[in-house]
């Protein structure tokens, strides 16, 4: 797991920021606006005034979100976030708690109620725990001085009038050589009670700002602990200023979350000190009495509150022999993993995966029962409704027992839809669920894995419920490798969703019975390629076996397999199993349309590209779609590129909001947003309208993102009058199984059934290997 980690006031220095701020214009635009200065002239040439609090708040805020922000693409999210004082309001950026507008905003007033306190002291006592401190404060008699910090088991940083700071230290120094003090050069007593009244005003401005809940764990200064699910972040985070900063509990928090890995936004790297003080302690004990020696001091961290950051040729296999005889025993049925065909009750270690919508749909589920195979629904994008309709549907047409799967698509912004849909899966009795899009491990998600767990007669732990879960990041791997967090399990089980045996035994499985891991692919992809991921992920898995009781997790592979020779590849790297998606879309038993399938079936495999994501526009997340006989990606481009680069709608020129209403959008702009709205409305979500009405640029956001859901319905539905706006997510295996099959009977995809395209895949790869013996 891995903790991302913000730096607080005291980081600052002139000319930080000069490799990132050039980068974000539109940000930096933004930030003069709320500021009414230039936030670039402030970081760069700010000479003192980066010494006062109410700018080096902002001006640090501003710095450490825009270094995320330039390295989030190529490090991944983070498990869990916590910021030191001021770092704490970026990491509930980071969180999805506010946005970078929102979060200047409160930090701009922050610093300014800070600096506007007057008189106090601050000193940061070296080589000295926590312990010492409070007990020479206890023995001073003295109330006027407080522990405002508590970075680690040999820094405290004490806060109060100057006169009792003064004492305090004369009274540490004395008792013990070792301990030293260094006063710190700040107006006011931070992170104390005499803070109390800027903390006041501070949570009146908070009760007038929306703070949506974390969609990851974000560590409280006040706490150390995650902000509680449920309960409202402005409650904690109105009190921090006058809190003290629990950095040492925070750590070993994270240490006891399995946190293994940190990586710190803020000059220093003072936190990443503490953090190794910590984890080290966890390895080597320091002696009775004697603590290890301090790092370097982190005065910068008390200075401002830390709020918050193969390639083998193969013959094509004749139609003829797509479906052998019932006697004949398909070649491929001895590839992967014979305890994966066990458990999925397939003839093949081979999954048809699922794809939103429903495109892969109850009929691809029923005919890959029906052949012996094995297929997942796809509820992505689904309402509550339309899922137990397609449960109804496939208990209606299935024998009681037989195996299929429903997906679990995460939304970082609904978990509480997430719950719901795991509790109708428990419900109807689904023994396999598909894991996506998950960068977390999440209550829901262990809810699944560990209802029904126990100890079978010879004590070993047994799952009722399998989770394949798809994943293309080594950190997210880890996760699903391990078993469920503690805390998860220990919450569900308070609320009785789990009994004491059915977490006992969860907490000895691994969360996921099957790791799929996830290369180029249609949709949301990563872009990674199999040949560095699967090797990578069977090494992790390996490692993770050593240490598990449980069953081994089976590791497969999934992207880019539209061919024989790929799906050989994969067993050859070490797949368990393989798992297929471009290419069922284009078959007779996908929920798509016929136009989308006619499209389909005349790609080559150059002919998709990569857009905009429209669930995760903001974020600037990519999916892989055609791009042949369709207009979407330039168009989806274009409205990103202009989002990136405006503030608001009103601020792109007129002619070319003509040419969005035109081509785009089809009508006026003015006209989505009162759809937009009214959808948000209609679906009990009108606090999204509200905040868009209040903030230009997310508004302007979600009319964009209006023209992702229209273009993938006019997709499903075949709506030729809007071909040029198709969305249909697609990798290029398609291409490759259209060149595979021209010429024979599957040219046509009318014929290309799931289970033919699946004989074809197998038999063929069975084909590929035994002539490369």
């Amino acid at each position: 797991m891995r903790a991302l980690l913000f730096a607080g006031q005291g980081s600052q220095r002139q000319g930080m920021g000069a490799e990132v701020l050039d980068a974000f214009p539109e940000h930096c635009a933004l930030a003069d606006d709320i500021l009414g200065l230039s936030i670039r002239e402030l970081c760069l040439h700010g000479g003192d005034r980066l010494r006062l609090t109410r700018y080096a708040q902002p001006a640090l805020f501003t710095v450490h979100a825009l270094t995320y922000l330039a390295g989030r693409e190529e490090q991944g999210e983070p498990d869990v976030v916590a910021g030191h004082s001021l770092g704490e309001f970026n990491a509930l950026m980071v969180a999805g708690v506010l946005d970078f507008a929102g979060g200047l905003r409160l930090v701009a007033e922050r610093g300014r109620l800070m600096g506007e306190a007057d008189g106090g002291a601050m000193a940061a006592v070296l080589g000295a725990g926590l312990t010492e401190v409070e007990r020479t404060l206890a023995a001073s008699g003295r109330t006027d001085v407080e522990v405002a910090n508590d970075n680690s088991a040999t820094q405290v940083v004490i806060s109060g009038t100057a006169a009792g700071v003064s004492a305090v230290t004369a009274l540490l120094t004395a008792g013990d050589p070792a301990i030293r003090c260094v006063p710190l050069p700040v107006s006011a007593a931070f992170h104390s009670r005499e803070m109390a009244p800027a903390a006041r005003r501070f949570a009146a401005v908070l009760a007038e700002t929306p703070l949506a809940p974390p969609r990851l764990p974000v560590i409280s200064n006040v706490t150390a602990r995650p902000y509680p699910p449920g309960e409202p972040v402005a409650a904690l985070l109105g009190r921090q200023i006058r809190s003290r900063v629990r950095w040492t509990e925070t750590m070993e928090h994270l240490l006891d979350s399995g946190v293994d890995e940190v990586t710190e936004i803020g000059r220093g790297r003072t936190l990443t000190g503490f953090w190794r003080e910590a984890a080290a302690s966890r390895r080597t004990p320091a002696a009775p009495g004697r603590a290890t020696p301090a790092p370097a001091p982190a005065v910068p961290a008390p200075v401002a509150p830390a709020v918050p950051a193969l390639a083998v040729q193969a013959p094509v296999v004749p139609a003829a022999s797509v479906v052998p005889a019932a006697p004949v025993v398909p070649a491929g049925s001895g590839l992967g993993s014979a305890r994966f065909r066990e458990v999925y009750r397939s003839r093949y270690a081979y999954v048809a995966g699922s794809m939103f919508q429903g495109i892969a749909s109850t009929d691809l589920v029923v005919r890959m029962a029906g052949a012996g195979l094995f297929g997942f629904f796809g509820t992505g994008g689904m309402p509550l409704s339309g899922i137990r309709a397609a449960l109804d549907d496939i208990g209606r047409r299935l024998a009681p027992g037989a195996p299929y799967g429903m997906n679990l698509l995460h939304d970082m912004t609904d978990s509480a839809g997430e719950r719901a849909t795991v509790d109708l899966f428990l419900r109807y009795g689904v023994r396999y669920v598909e894991a996506a899009a998950f960068t977390r491990v999440t209550a829901p998600l262990v809810l699944y894995r560990a209802k029904g767990a126990h100890r079978d007669p010879g004590g070993r732990p047994v799952a009722v419920n399998q989770v394949l879960a798809k994943v293309s990041r080594p950190e997210v791997a880890r996760q699903f490798l391990a078993p469920p967090p503690p805390e998860l399990l220990d919450r569900l089980r308070a609320e009785g969703a789990l009994t004491a045996e059915e977490a006992a035994a969860a907490a000895a499985l691994p969360v996921a019975s099957d790791l799929c891991v996830e290369s180029d692919s249609g949709g949301h992809t990563d872009g990674g390629v199999a040949l560095a991921l699967l090797p990578t992920f069977v090494r992790l898995r390996d490692r993770a076996a050593a240490a598990a009781e449980g069953e081994p997790v089976r590791v497969g592979a999934a992207g880019g397999i539209g061919t024989p020779e790929a799906a050989a590849a994969c067993f050859l790297l070490g797949a368990d199993f393989v798992l297929t998606g471009s290419v069922n879309q284009c078959s007779p038993q996908a929920g798509t349309s016929d136009a989308v399938k006619d499209l389909l079936a005349g790609l080559d495999v150059q002919d998709v590209t990569y857009a905009p994501a429209g669930d995760l526009f903001e974020l600037g997340s990519r999916v892989q779609v055609v791009r042949r006989g369709t207009l979407f990606p330039a168009r989806a481009n274009q409205l990103y590129e202009l989002y990136r680069r405006h503030a608001r709608l009103e601020d792109i020129d007129a002619r070319t909001l003509a040419t969005l209403e035109r081509g785009c959008f089809g009508r006026p702009l003015a006209e989505v947003w009162d759809r937009t709205a009214r959808h948000y409305r209609d679906t009990g979500r009108p606090e999204i309208v509200h905040d868009a009405e209040r903030d230009p640029k997310r508004r302007m956001a979600l009319v964009f993102k209006w023209y992702f859901a229209e273009s993938s319905r006019a997709a499903l539905a075949g709506a030729k009058e809007n071909s040029a706006n198709f969305q249909v997510h697609c990798g290029p295996a398609m291409g490759a199984f259209n060149r595979l099959v021209e010429g024979t009977a599957l040219e046509s995809w009318r014929r290309r059934d799931v289970d033919a395209i699946a004989d074809l895949l197998m038999t063929g790869a069975a084909e590929v290997l035994a002539a490369a013996r």
